[in-house]
């Protein structure tokens, strides 16, 4: 790729493809947005996931094209996102193709054992979860969510607001 002395090779690939391919990805990122590397869908997660495996691979490729082929990868999964989000914003009722609806895992203290059993969620997730919100009693636990990127959300203490609730 740069040199023939095969040592020399890498050590160049490293000191450039490395920066570079990752100031690919910083412009990518500018023009598309922060949203980029957000965690609000599912689709946005392999999104991130997808593009740190590509930026790993342009940096270690032997190959322009490969190193190409990659960073094009990249660009072209950050517009796909894009588009899919604007799409999303234009037409309500595609939501649900790039989202999965959130489950309730737990209402007002109780489980509901048919979701938590449908999302391969066990009850002693949900208590470490519960942990980590510093619920103190089941009966203060007014929801608790498995949200369409798969993080648990609890809400506890006072009644929450209706427009914090996912739809039953």
């Amino acid at each position: 790729m740069f040199s023939a002395d095969t040592q020399v090779d890498l050590f160049l690939r490293s000191i450039y493809l490395a920066p570079l391919a990752l100031l690919w990805v910083i412009l990518n990122v500018r023009i598309v947005g922060l949203r980029s590397f957000s965690k609000m869908t599912a689709f946005d997660f392999v999104v991130t996931v997808a593009v740190g495996s590509l930026l790993a691979g342009a940096v270690t490729v032997e190959k322009w094209p490969a190193f190409l082929q990659s960073i094009g990868a990249i660009s072209m999964l950050l517009a796909s996102q894009f588009a899919i989000a604007k799409i999303r914003i234009a037409f309500p009722r595609a939501v649900g193709i790039a989202t999965n609806d959130p489950v309730w895992l737990m209402k007002d203290g109780a489980f509901i054992d048919e979701n938590l059993k449908a999302t391969r969620v066990t009850r002693a997730d949900i208590y470490g979860k519960l942990r980590e919100a510093n619920a103190l009693r089941l009966s203060e636990v007014s929801a608790v969510i498995l949200e369409s990127t798969g993080d648990i959300s609890v809400l506890h203490g006072r009644r929450p607001d209706r427009d914090l609730l996912p739809a039953r």
